[in-house]
This record gives C-alpha cells, structure tokens and sequence, in this order.
C-alpha cells in the first residue's frame, strides 16, 4: 500500500495498492518534490470515471511505469470532486493550452506548483494518434533535466497568463433586459435538434439548466418554442437509452445522437436536477408521463442512493465486471429465458434484437447484448398483442420486477459513497420540490432527512464552518461557494414545502456566510474559494452552467427567493451587481450560462409570494398550487402553530388568517397581498390575472 491507504476519498482509496507511490495532494507531497528537485505529475480524476480506469488499469498498476514515475517525479492523486478548487486550476490550463479537457487529467508541474505540461487519458504506448503515456514521462524528464531553466520560465510564464484570465466578458454598463432573453432562446432554437431532442449532435449531454431556462421563458412570455424544445428534450431522454428502464435513475451521457447508448455511470447531481425539470415539465404541460419519470427517479435514489441516516451519495460507476454497462445489458436470450410468455412483447417495447441494438459501438462492448430504449408505445404493443392497453402496462410492470430482481444477482457496479454538501443540497430541493407537486409526505421525509444529516454532519456547531464532505464516520475540506449555494437552494426549497421556520434561519445563516466568504466587493459575483489555501494558485470566479450550475447562477436565484422573503438591501445589490458582472455574457453567448438566464427570468419577470394559511379545504388549495406551474412563485403553507414563529422572520405574513374557518390563499407582491381567496376556482383566476 502507499500513502492513499490513509486517505478517505473513494477515488483515492482506489489507487492505495498501485507500485506508484503516490502522495495526497498536501505540503508533504510539495516538499518532498522541493527537497528531491523533481517535478509533480498530477492525476486528477474521480471514483467513477471509465477513462481513469483504464489508465489505472493500463499504467498505474504496472511495475514499469511506476518505476518510471517513482524515479523521476513525485506523483500526486487528486480526487476533482472532493478538491473543485485544485482541478479548475488545472483544468483551466489543460484547456488553453490543448483546446480540450476531461478526465484523467494528467498535469505536469514545478515543485512551486506551476504547470509547463498537460492532457487528459494517454493510452500506455502510442496509438490513436495520442502519445504513450511511458514515453511522454521518459521525455519530461529528459527535457527537466537537460533544459530545466526553459521548463521552468515556460511554467511561470504559463501561470502569469493564467492568473491574468479573467474567464468572464467585460461587465455590462446595466443589468440586461429582455432582448437577451430572447437572444438566448434564438441560440437554442437554432441549436435544437428538432428530430431527436436535445442541442446539437453526439455526445448528447442531460443539462437541466438548459431546460429550466426555456421553461421559464415559456411561463414569462408564452414562446410555445421555449416549452417544445424543453418538453421534446426531456421525453427523449426518458424514452432512450440514457434512463435505466428497470432499476431508474439516468446515465451521465448518450454517446450517440439519438439518446441510444450511455455512458453509463450515474451522477447524483444529474438525476436532482433532471428531477426539477421534470417535475416543471409535468405541470406546464399537464401531462403525467413527466412527473411519473421524476417520481421513479426520486425512487431510485431513495433504494440506491441514499445513506442510512439521510445522506445522499455521490455516484454510481459504469463499469462492473470489468467492462462498461456490464449490469445494465441483456441478451434477447436472457429475457426469453427469464420472461417466458411475456418475452416477446418485451422485447418489442425495449427494441431487444437477437444480436444485439447497440450502434455507435466501435469499441465492441456491446457486441450480442441490448441496451433497452422505449421502441414501442403501449397503445401499438396492445394492439399487436390483442390486449387492451391496461394489461400491457401490467405485463410491463411485472416483468420490470422480473428483471430488476435478476440484476440484483450481478455484480453491481462501484458505489461512491461519500456524501458532498453541494450535490445533497439539489437533491433536496428535488425531493423538497416532488413533496409540493405530488403531495407525497415520503419524498418531504427524505428531504427533511438529508437536510438533518448535514446540519448533524456537515455543520459545525460554531455557525460558521460548513465543510464539503462526509464519509465513514468522517466529515473534512472546508466547503467552497457551491456548497453553500447548493445547499441554500436545497433549504429554501424545504422551507416551502415544510414552511419549518429552521430552515429559512439557516438558509439565512448560510447566505451571510457565503457573502462573508466568497463575495467579490471589487468586481461582484462569488469566487469559488476562500483564497485562503495557498497551494491553490488561481481564486476563480466560475462562469459556466454545466453539468452543475455555477455558484453564482445559484446564489442569484437564492437571493430573488431570500428578498422576497426577507428585505434586505445588500442581497438586492448584490443580485444586481452579479446580472451586471454577467451582463455581457447573457447578452452574447447565453447558452454557455442557462441557469444565470433563469435568473435573470425571475428577476425580469418578478417574484410573487403565494401564502397559503391553514383551515377547512387546505388540501384543495395545495392541489390547486402544485397543478399550475408557477416558476415566478415562492409558495408558503402556513399551519396556524408555527405562524406566531414563522412571523419573526416573515412580518408580512402575520396577520394573514383563514377565512371563516377556510383555508385561505394569499397572492402578493413585493409584501403587498391581494384579498384572500378560498375556493380553487378563485385561486386559479387570481393566478391568471397575476401572471
């Protein structure tokens, strides 16, 4: 074993019996390279990702190679989902300087930290065009040893030029208006894939934040565009190869354009966020399938992804048994012998072949097997079959049990069990969100749970430490902007479906430490570190919504929902300031910042705040709130013992009070509330003419 045998991170642990002697990134590592003269080789990556696999499998496990590394250079494991910090540096610089990145990353830096050389995956000799990775690390050395003064003046110069990045565009002269709203639509109009859904062609990649966005701009000015794209995208995704049609859950990618084939590791952050667009989907478009594959989502994760006492973990790998999707493909021969009779009806719904359905498989890892993707509705099944639609869907259910129950005797695939604050909190907010659409008190207990474990785990007593996170028994890494973010948009999400006066006191709390932290009082929006570490060389501010959002586009939405809660002027400027910082951005190139283009949205539309106050017909009103898609919204269900003490932080809703024993509803804006009404019929109108 190395050093990584004391480690925590799963990613890590992974690599503790590898001949390379690899140090944790930390000051032992930086002075053993300062003592030794020699340079680092950095490998980033994480505990699902196949291509780290592959290099572990094909290098880092080798005698050959770890030779090579142990001789010359001191070797360091970075696991990019515990570290953000450190692999966006680097990231940031494998990208200008070979116009890609991914994961592995392979950086080679100075003693001081400073990076002269890097890429992602290097195959172990040479081939597919990319360079051996052997030979690139015999050539780093000759060139540190025979040319040390040029490596070392390309390494500074290369970190100045990083440092000197200021990765957004000028800020704008105002905060932007409608014009770049719809500016961004038209990118995505123009990027649409009208045929199979989604933007653009293969990899297809599930970005939430791209469809919150358009159905936000469909709710604020009726472009029937913005919900189609949105609503055609999400259906697709559901219906092929990227959702698990028996176990739930989604893939993190398709690798083909037509949402056929995965890549198969499942990331929590996808299936949160994909659960809020669904669940919008159902209710702007009123059509069950949507929120049905929200709710089967939110059920994978409480089976599979979910600790004992609340947490939520981090991710499922794709590979088992050596291979990629091993757990999840079946052959038509499998199905026939598990299935009997129901087989061929089956087969035909999950488009099954006999010799397999896998295109886009250069590699051959599919050969002979299916991946299944929704090839035939119920209605065309029923009417082949001779069935009525309702025995179809029973015959499908039942051999869904089946097959799930057969899976469950492979090998599964590697679970990373740790739990990160950012990512628990959007799955509270999904779970927290699915509680006020479908009325479930399950799903409101498990976002009640993962809220307590943080609090409990990731929390420190002092008010003032939230840390990033927990694994065995363990909680460490002080938590970084998105951690706050994540888990304030996950609270404020809580606190209107549970209207429990505690979490909008730490969203609060939380909120002013953010600031306190990470806030820009110079240039505005919010670094992504303390800038306290000084082995980290870069204090970057994020500016593009990917497969997470930023910090920022979440803070922004934090804050419109915060001060219309609660008045206060600095979280008003400082939303103003970050549409200004982003100005420029929103106004160009949109798409790049789809969850700011959210924001900007809510903030062009405005927010209301909806009260709903307990009494006779309370659950009538709720249905009524939960049925209409209201993005513009913050709603609160008050229960009469917990107003008294709701109201210490929300004056505004202390004289509110049924109405002859009725529950009432009451629809404000900017703390200015209308007459109640209590009736579902009212609600509705009030609610169209307030739109």
């Amino acid at each position: 074993m190395n050093r990584l045998a004391q480690e925590r991170s799963p990613y890590l642990l992974q690599h503790k019996d590898n001949p390379v002697d690899w140090f944790p990134w930390g000051e032992e590592a930086f002075a053993r390279a300062r003592a030794e003269d020699k340079p680092i080789f950095l490998s980033i990556g994480y505990s699902t990702c196949h291509w780290c696999h592959v290099m572990a499998h094909e290098s880092f496990e080798h005698a050959d190679v770890a030779g090579v590394l142990n001789e010359h250079f001191v070797s360091i494991k970075v696991d990019r989902e515990e570290r953000p910090d450190v692999d966006r540096v680097y990231m940031t610089f494998v990208q200008a300087t070979t116009g890609s990145g991914g994961w592995p990353m392979s950086v080679w830096l100075t003693p001081e930290l400073k990076p002269f050389y890097g890429g992602t995956y290097f195959p172990p000799t040479s081939r597919w065009g990319r360079p051996g990775f052997l030979d690139i690390l015999r050539e780093v050395a000759r060139v540190w040893h025979a040319d040390r003064a040029k490596v070392v003046q390309s390494s500074e110069t290369l970190t100045r030029q990083l440092q000197s990045i200021d990765r957004s565009l000028p800020a704008a002269a105002g905060i932007p208006g409608a014009a770049a709203l719809a500016h961004t639509v038209q990118q995505f109009r123009q990027a649409f894939d009208a045929r199979r859904g989604g933007f653009g062609d293969a990899p297809k990649f599930p970005r939430p934040s791209e469809l919150l966005f358009l159905l936000r701009e469909h709710a604020r000015t009726g472009d029937a565009d913005s919900r189609e794209m949105a609503l055609r995208t999400l259906r697709a995704m559901a219906l092929g190869g990227l959702r698990d049609h028996v176990g739930g859950g989604f893939h993190r990618y398709a690798v083909d354009g037509e949402w056929r084939v995965p890549h198969f590791e499942k990331m929590l952050y996808d299936q949160a966020q994909l659960v809020l667009a669904f669940a919008e989907a159902g209710q702007t478009s009123g059509d069950r399938f949507y929120t049905e594959v929200a709710e089967d989502t939110l059920l994978y994760v409480q089976r599979e992804m979910t600790h004992a006492d609340g947490g939520f973990y981090s991710a499922e790998d794709a590979d088992s048994e050596g291979r990629e999707g091993a757990f999840y493909v079946w052959t038509a021969a499998e199905i026939d012998a598990l299935l009997g009779d129901a087989a061929p009806i089956v087969k035909q719904r999950f488009g099954v072949e006999p010799g397999g359905n896998a295109p886009h498989d250069p590699q051959g890892e599919f050969v002979g097997r299916n991946i299944f993707y929704v090839a035939a509705s119920v209605d065309d099944l029923a009417r082949d079959a001779g069935r009525t639609p309702a025995a179809i869907v029973d015959l499908l259910h039942e051999s869904r049990l089946k097959l799930f129950q057969a899976r469950l005797a492979r090998p599964r695939p590697h679970l990373d069990d740790k739990i990160l604050t950012a990512w628990n909190g959007l799955m509270i907010a999904a779970f927290a969100r699915m509680a006020r659409v479908t009325g479930s008190a399950e799903f409101l207990a498990s976002a009640r749970r993962a809220a307590a474990f943080v609090r409990e785990h990731l929390w420190r007593a002092d008010g003032r430490t939230l840390l990033r996170r927990y694994r065995d028994g363990h909680a460490d890494i002080d938590a970084y902007a998105e951690d706050y973010a994540g888990l304030i948009f996950g609270l404020l999400e809580l606190f209107q479906a549970d209207a429990d006066p505690m979490w909008l006191e730490w969203a609060i709390a939380l909120q002013r430490r953010q600031d306190e932290l990470f806030w820009d009082e110079s240039g505005g929006a919010w670094f992504s570190t303390t800038g306290r570490d000084a082995s980290v060389l870069m204090r970057m501010k994020e500016d593009y919504d990917g497969a997470e959002p930023t910090a920022s586009s979440m803070s922004v939405l934090n804050l419109l929902v915060l001060s219309h809660l609660v008045e206060d002027a600095a979280w008003t400027e400082r939303i103003d300031i970050t549409l200004r910082y982003f100005g420029t951005r929103l106004e160009q190139i949109g798409r790049g910042v789809p969850m700011m283009a959210a924001a900007l949205s809510a903030y062009t539309a405005t927010l209301q705040q909806i009260v709903l106050v307990e009494g006779d017909g309370a659950d009538a009103l709720a249905g009524a709130l939960a049925s209409e898609y209201l993005p513009f919204a913050i709603v609160l269900r008050v229960v009469p013992a917990r107003q008294r003490a709701l109201a210490a932080s929300l004056p505004f809703i202390a004289g509110m009070t049924p109405v002859g024993g009725a529950a009432a509803a009451y629809v404000c804006h900017h703390f200015t509330c209308r007459q109640p009404v209590t009736t579902v019929e009212a609600l509705h109108e009030q609610l169209r003419a307030t739109a």
